[in-house]
């Protein structure tokens, strides 16, 4: 697991860039912070890969979800079945 997140954290040093946003276009249609999973599935359809997300003692608290749009890696953090946060890896 926590390589896992260091091979991440790697990856955005490496490409340069990590951006948060509070909402993301798919073509016309906009997904937002707050936005449930199932509206991200529609709109993005399934994640190339999911990963859980622990606090400090292993406790689950969110899912990351990996998207690949447009040149870039979008990660979609889901917890309680909302997004709650949204960040572009260019």
């Amino acid at each position: 697991m926590r390589t896992a997140m260091v091979s991440l954290l790697g990856l955005m040093m490496f490409t340069g860039a990590a951006q948060a946003a509070d909402s993301y276009a798919f073509g016309n249609r906009v997904l937002t912070v707050g936005d449930s999973a199932g509206k991200l599935i529609e709109l993005a359809g399934a994640p190339v890969h999911k990963e859980p997300v622990e606090n400090k003692f292993g406790a689950h608290e969110a899912e990351r979800w990996e998207y690949r749009q447009e040149g870039k890696t979008l990660l979609m953090t889901v917890k309680d079945g909302k997004v709650a946060q949204i960040d572009e890896v260019f």
